[in-house]
């Protein structure tokens, strides 16, 4: 390695700091009038939903809008019930905070959150957008907000391919009709397209010109990928005509001009459009249960943005839809088959939980530029010469606007590793069984390939100096816990007991096929629904 490299990488070391860094002092409550000045909308007074409803939706991410619509457009009136807040989109307004200098509008009630660059930093409490829960040895990243994970996900939308999936879902779902007819109506309500080459050519994007030269000398041919951003937005923040977000390295705490073409510009204003779907913000369910006549008892608290527990109310209705995602979901069943609740669940709740293989990757550019923060990603490629795995370009967060010359990806590796949820009945909450050894493994996989690209590129930097290279200590893309054909039936029914569903990456096996989840998600249930629907029950 050059020295000029080597001082170059330490230099960048220093800057992202290294594991177990913690910088800053002490976590501070957030300054809730500043957030109020900023963002009066999430404080506006709480509707409280009705007692009873047909169907009561919890959860706002894609399985869960998903079905609020097709519910609604059937004629079905739900009650869409989320714990987060509905936040607002707007041209010239910092809605949400930034990655590098986060306050609390970033995270969900934490005092404290380490960053992909494995820097712990004390964060405001207060109700943000993007949970990170710590389950031993793995931090889960999903949602909090009107939106789930569509607030916070980076747009990447790609379908797997039909030997990755069979491999993972075991034929309890038809890849066939998911490619026919899913897939595609969920593409077409999503809006999504590639990167088009006139934001492909911008500065911003340097870096996904600088990994797709690299992919090539390493003898691999990049495929474009399907995202979920408004390009026009994008053209707009590199005119100067809106506030700049996506251009910057803005997207894990959501984008404030809109630039995620996000669930609540689509699914939810269309199913809220019909005058069938209620939503109503600020309502975490935390528990469920079904009384001896058949009827779904949902117990909520209401919550301000701050976290005061404003009421607790119990709600019912004749059908209840799980969509809180593969954490909320699981959770809710697994104390209620622990504590009686739901007396007739089976021996498969809580199993079958995987990382979807999530590996963040950093190595050096090839030569020295301004790589650019842009955020949604340009390209993937697949290489199965060891461990199956996906590498798609990515982005660099902020980072105070320093460019470190990092080329990163996401790997997503094969990982048939499974963990199981168990119940803390002392603390009332949910416990996770995960081995170490599966993060090792898919960061050996990752980092194998990562390396071989950056030796044929003739990287500059090498970060695995510092540590920084590869890392696994937490997953964006949790999976399982209430797996489709185990827990469920083939169509997200919950086994023993009738009227009770799982609509949302609960039912997935712990992983995707090599691929971002909440495309396959979203198709899923859409085919769920329909067939739901179709059969009346």
């Amino acid at each position: 390695m050059h020295r000029r490299a080597f001082l170059k990488a330490a230099g960048a070391a220093a800057a992202l700091g290294t594991a177990d860094t913690v910088w800053g002092t002490d976590p501070a409550v957030a300054d809730v009038s500043q957030i109020r000045d900023w963002v009066p909308e999430i404080f506006a007074p709480l509707p409280d939903p009705p007692e009873h409803s047909p169907v009561i939706i919890i959860g706002s991410g894609f399985g869960a809008a998903v079905t609020a619509l097709r519910l609604s457009q059937a004629g079905v009136a739900n009650t869409v019930l989320e714990r987060g807040s509905r936040w607002p989109t707007d041209p010239w307004r910092d809605v949400f905070c930034s990655d590098d200098l986060p306050d609390g509008r970033g995270y969900w009630h934490r005092t404290s959150f380490t960053t992909v660059s494995k820097v712990t930093a004390p964060c405001d409490y207060f109700g943000g957008v993007l949970d990170t829960t710590d389950f031993g040895g793995i931090q889960v990243w999903r949602g909090a907000a009107v939106g789930g994970g569509s607030i916070v996900y980076t747009g990447c939308m790609i379908a797997p391919e039909r030997r990755w999936f069979d491999d993972m879902f075991g034929g309890s779902v038809d890849y066939t009709e998911l490619d026919t007819t899913y897939y595609p109506r969920v593409r077409n309500m999503l809006r999504l397209s590639p990167m088009p080459a006139d934001v492909y050519g911008s500065a911003p994007f340097t870096h996904s010109r600088q990994w797709d030269a690299q992919i090539r000398k390493a003898g691999y041919e990049p495929t474009p990928s399907d995202s979920g951003f408004n390009w026009d937005i994008l053209r707009a923040e590199l005119a100067g005509a809106v506030q700049k977000s996506a251009t910057i390295g803005r997207s894990n705490l959501g984008n404030s001009n809109g630039a995620k073409f996000d669930l609540t510009q689509n699914y939810l204003r269309y199913a809220e459009d019909t005058g069938n779907t209620a939503i109503y913000p600020g309502h975490q369910v935390n528990s469920i249960q079904q009384d001896p006549n058949g009827t779904y008892v949902v117990t909520v608290a209401k919550l301000d943005p701050s976290g005061t527990v404003l009421a607790t109310r119990t709600l019912t209705c004749d059908r209840l839809f799980l969509g809180a995602g593969s954490i909320g979901t699981t959770e809710l069943l697994v104390r209620a088959q622990a504590t009686g609740a739901l007396p007739n669940l089976n021996e498969h709740i809580g199993d079958g939980w995987g990382t979807n293989g999530d590996v963040v990757l950093a190595r050096g550019e090839s030569e020295l530029a301004c790589t650019g923060f842009g955020v949604p990603s340009a390209g993937h490629i697949t290489d199965t010469t060891g461990t199956p795995l996906t590498l798609e370009n990515w982005y660099v967060p902020g980072n105070f606007g320093l460019d470190l010359g990092i080329v990163a990806s996401l790997a997503i590796v094969r990982d048939t590793t499974r963990g199981r949820f168990g119940y803390d009945a002392e603390r009332d909450t949910i416990t996770l069984t995960w081995p170490k050894q599966a993060q090792d493994a898919v960061i050996a996989a990752a980092r194998a390939v990562d390396s071989k690209i950056a030796d044929a590129a003739g990287a500059l930097l090498d970060y695995s100096i510092a540590g920084l290279d590869a890392n696994a200590w937490f997953t964006a893309h949790p999976l399982g816990g209430a797996v489709l054909g185990q827990a469920t039936d083939g169509y997200g029914r919950v086994i023993g007991h009738p009227g009770l569903y799982v609509t949302d990456g609960a039912g997935l096996p712990g992983s995707a096929g090599l691929v971002n989840p909440a495309l396959t998600i979203a198709a899923i249930a859409e085919r769920n629904i329909e067939e739901i629907i179709r059969a009346g029950k």
